[in-house]
């Protein structure tokens, strides 16, 4: 690297500290320290190294950009603004502002240039293994001798706190078994959090640790341009191992009082600070958002150079396309994502009981092949989960066709991955577990409702008749707690019929995760030829029976699941006009209008009973206060099934009693 260079890129860093001083004095908010620490490896890589078109921002073979301690949002958004993207300075003096492009964290949608949305520490890490891991796969189906459609890194900054969480250690393991060598990890080691220095709460040796992933690892100094440019160029070369590179850093490098400590890390500097850093940095300290001419020509020439870059990638694939229709016609399909004509693919079910998780198992393999773009695996429990796709390969170091993940036992990683799949594009991902341990993926789910990637999940061993493995495995308040997340469909399908429906509203879902809830123990088939037919699970709750459907009930049966063919059971067997309303989704019911609502639920029936094998919670707001609700008041407990059953009072006669005392 030249002098010349050196002190170009000296320039451009230094801009970025100043603009991200800025952003953060205007709010008198934010988190200044990281990002005035991690500009000079910044800079480097964005003039030097990261392929992306501001002007391009879903060019499909891009770089994956990924800030991971999404606090330092304001170095981001600086840097975007500098690369050509459609990032203004109004934009950065409204850093944080209500309704600014510039959050407090970057948000997925809401700014250019963001490719998943970061805050919670270590999930940016996870998402851009998931990235990485779809570039992968991706090459491996549309690569071929002659052709190179993608071929694109994933780069992602963290720091101290990113690694310390442990969803970093669930992604970095799995990323290094998986020997995915196009994955970058630039950690800003500056060594303070918080607190104060890391070692009060840190004594790991993290070059061993990720060597012992199967992690290729270098080192640099941080502030070093020289030293910078040699580990991001050793960094590219390619690999059979993911890459981590140890950025020694200083936390708020050039505030005179603060670099160094923990007090620049989640507070503004202060004016005065900000002044007597500027003129540190040779800029003038009675100006804010300045941006020197020779620091816009040197993002706009290398904007230019991605541009052309671009351009060429365009000319070749539409070259490639011309020369091979099915090619083009795959690839549009894995880019879309089109929900086929299903109808014909599904299994006939008979008469025969059948649990909803061995129902959906065979949903997938029926229409497996009509979905190529479907990908997905199990938390370690494909054989319970019945997630796995057969005879459609895995997903395993240097063998990336397949269709199978195996995730470990590693329920938060798995959720971070998946985000990062989806956000990717190209790829729609599953992910299984049981529903017991969606607490272990709430985090991830809650950031991809906030950011609309369309994850699904398959959640099975959904109530306490998982029997034997006791109140640890059976799920009591996990319903209303998802419920309660904005954003997150909820399907809990009472038959096998209703699950292959569940699969078409999940497919076909684009802004936000789906979760199916399935059962463990086998379910009747519910004969659809006397009852309603099970395309009603697309609008969240229809009417499934009533004994004279002209006349207004006397009462409903509300249940979800394993308990819709109790209430079934229960209303048949009544001499009354009792209305049976299956309610597999409360999302997607509030959706509907208010004339839908009310013919299911007519508000002038007030006798009301909701059945369902969860926590009552959340129930009142459909039973009313002259309802009733049949649910789980404490945990479960350890026994067969059946007995559970009883011991629970989820039989006829408990529900059959609580709908005459709410007739009373």
């Amino acid at each position: 690297m030249s002098k010349l260079d050196s002190k170009a890129l000296r320039l451009a860093a230094d801009t970025l500290r100043c603009l991200a001083m800025d952003e953060v004095q205007a709010a008198n908010s934010g988190h200044p320290g990281v990002a005035m620490g991690l500009a000079d490896v910044m800079a480097a890589l964005w003039l030097g190294h990261l392929k992306v078109c501001g002007t391009a921002t879903d060019w499909a073979d891009r770089d994956r950009f990924v800030l991971s301690g999404g606090h330092a949002s304001s170095l981001l958004y600086a840097t975007l603004h500098l690369a050509g993207f459609d990032v203004s300075l109004d934009d950065l003096r409204n850093f944080r502002q209500l309704g600014a492009r510039t959050p407090g964290h970057p948000e997925r949608g809401m700014t250019p240039g963001v490719e998943t949305t970061t805050g919670p520490l270590g999930q940016g890490v996870a998402a851009g293994v998931g990235m990485a891991l779809a570039e992968r796969m991706l090459a491996a189906r549309f690569n071929a001798e002659g052709r190179t459609l993608v071929d694109h890194r994933t780069w992602v900054t963290c720091g101290d706190g990113d690694l310390e969480e442990g969803i970093s250690h669930e992604a970095c393991s799995l990323a290094g078994a998986l020997g995915l060598g196009k994955l970058i990890l630039l950690y800003d080691s500056n060594g303070i959090t918080i607190e104060g220095a890391t070692d009060i709460a840190l004594a790991d040796d993290t070059k061993r640790r990720f060597e012992s992933y199967g992690w290729r690892v270098l080192s640099c100094d941080g502030h070093d341009f020289e030293d910078i440019e040699k580990a991001l160029r050793k960094a590219e070369k390619p690999s059979e191992k993911p890459t981590l590179v140890i950025c020694r850093t200083v936390i708020g490098k050039g505030s005179p009082h603060k670099a160094g400590t923990a007090s620049c890390h989640g507070a503004p500097l202060g004016a005065d600070e900000v002044r007597l850093a500027k003129q540190g940095l040779g800029f003038d300290p009675d100006q804010a958002f300045v941006v020197p001419e020779g620091v816009r020509e040197l993002f706009a020439k290398r904007a230019a150079k991605m541009r052309r870059q671009w351009k060429k990638w365009e000319r070749e694939a539409k070259a490639a396309f011309a020369a091979d229709p099915a090619l083009q016609a795959a690839w549009e399909a894995h880019r879309d994502q089109p929900v086929p004509a299903l109808d014909g693919l599904l299994p006939a079910w008979g008469d025969k009981p059948i649990s909803t998780r061995a129902a959906s198992g065979k949903v997938l393999n029926a229409i497996a092949p009509a979905v190529p773009w479907l990908v997905g695996g199990s938390a370690d429990l494909a054989p319970s989960n019945m997630t796995y796709l057969n005879g459609l390969g895995d997903v395993a170091k240097g063998a990336f066709a397949g269709r199978n993940f195996h995730f470990g036992i590693r329920e938060l990683g798995m959720g971070g991955i998946l985000n990062g799949l989806a956000n990717h594009g190209g790829l729609r991902p599953y992910g299984g577990t049981f529903f017991v341990f969606s607490d272990y993926v709430r985090p991830t789910l809650r950031v991809a409702a906030l950011m609309g990637a369309p994850v699904i999940y398959v959640l099975t061993h959904d109530s306490f008749h998982v029997g034997e493995d006791g109140p640890t495995h059976e799920p009591i308040e996990q319903l209303p707690a998802l419920r309660a997340m904005p954003e997150v469909c909820d399907l809990r399908p009472a038959d096998a019929t209703e699950t292959a429906v569940a699969w078409q509203v999940a497919l076909a879902r684009r802004d936000g995760p789906t979760c199916l809830m399935l059962s463990r123990q086998n379910l009747p088939v519910l004969d659809r030829t006397a009852l309603a037919p099970a395309e009603g699970l697309a609008k969240g709750a229809y009417v499934l029976w009533q004994r004279d459907p002209a006349a207004t009930p006397d009462a409903i049966l509300i249940a979800s699941g394993s308990e819709v063919s109790l209430a079934l059971q229960v209303a048949q067997a009544d001499a009354r006009n009792i209305r049976v309303v299956s309610m597999p989704s409360w999302f997607l019911f509030a959706k509907q209008d208010r004339a839908y609502r009310d013919e299911v639920l007519p508000p002038a029936v007030t006798k009301r009973v909701a059945v369902e094998a969860a926590s009552p919670f959340g129930w009142e707001r459909f039973v009313g206060p002259e309802g009733r609700v049949l649910g789980m008041e404490g945990w479960g407990a350890s026994g067969p099934a059946g007995k559970l059953a009883e011991h629970f009072g989820f039989t006829p006669a408990r529900l059959a009693a609580l709908l005459n005392d709410c007739l009373a």
